[in-house]
């Protein structure tokens, strides 16, 4: 894995630049102001989206006005919907659903609404099957992409679909692929580095893979999700997802490449099981950016 010390320096716009940090909460309130406080404790300037229906136009206001009084953006509205679920009566109602998010997503203001293109697996709706890297696969998810943006005409947020390791988009390229087969402007990336990483060779040269990745996809990315990845040494490849600063991940090139980016883009720990271990997580990201001289909104 390449070193911090052969990385180039930042540029002086980008090294002035602040990374917006955020990830799950743990206090018991249904306030926003309460919530939104709470992500200021614990040094987040992001956030998931609070539990709100589409519907309740006076709780998104509330929301919405109480998060940006504390300097905390709504980084995304999760989806996470099978919209390629082979069952055609499920594919409507997940495609329904990611619609009404991505409508939420635009009502508070968040950077993005994000699902994944799903899968044709018929009983894990992120699980791997062969179609999913078929020419049948991206036009349907171009479609489907096409489809919310269209029914939703978002003016503040972005339509992004995640990389995953199996499925389309797989990496840099295929997701430049994708965007300019959607060709709509609220379409963008939602990078979470860690799917991407799919071989060995990919595990070993993660730097490279992060680098790569903001070089091709980093005019639309608007999100990005924090956590690590080890491997378990078995007769297969098998990388296991764990806390920030317990695997291999290059912390230190994710964040120089966040920091070059000329708009605010989060990034979200996720999948950690525990507030400690997300304290934990949160701590090693905060100890490798003081070392490179970037700071935290």
């Amino acid at each position: 894995m390449t070193g911090a010390a052969t990385l180039p320096l930042l540029s002086r716009a980008a090294a002035s630049r602040r990374i917006r940090l955020g990830g799950p909460i743990f206090l018991k309130s249904n306030d926003p102001r309460e919530l939104a406080r709470e992500h200021r404790r614990l040094g987040y300037s992001a956030a998931y989206c609070p539990v709100v229906e589409v519907t309740d136009r006076d709780r998104i206001r509330a929301i919405e006005k109480a998060f940006a009084a504390e300097n905390v953006v709504i980084a995304e509205v999760g989806a996470w919907k099978n919209i390629l679920d082979p069952d055609p009566a499920k594919r409507k109602a997940n495609l329904d659903y990611v619609i009404s998010r991505c409508h939420l997503a635009e009502a508070v203001g968040a950077k993005c609404c994000v699902d994944i293109a799903g899968s044709y697996n018929p009983t894990v709706w992120y699980g791997p099957d062969p179609r999913n890297l078929s020419k049948e696969f991206f036009d349907a998810t171009v479609d489907n992409c096409r489809h919310v943006i269209d029914s939703v005409r978002p003016k503040r947020t972005k339509f992004t679909i995640e990389i995953m390791p199996w499925n389309l988009p797989d990496g840099p390229d295929s997701y430049v692929e994708l965007v300019r087969a959607v060709d709509r402007p609220a379409f963008g990336v939602h990078l979470d580095v860690c799917n991407a990483v799919n071989s060995p060779r990919h595990f070993y040269n993660n730097g490279r893979l992060i680098r790569e990745c903001f070089q091709k996809l980093g005019q639309w990315i608007v999100s990005c999700h924090a956590k690590d990845l080890q491997w378990v040494p078995e007769y297969n490849v098998h990388f296991r997802e764990v806390v920030p600063g317990r695997g291999q991940i290059d912390y230190a090139t994710y964040l120089r490449e966040l920091a070059s980016l000329p708009r605010d883009a989060p990034l979200m720990l996720e999948h950690l099981k525990t507030s400690q271990d997300y304290e934990e997580g949160k701590l090693h990201i905060q100890t490798v950016a003081s070392k490179i001289g970037i700071s935290f909104a």
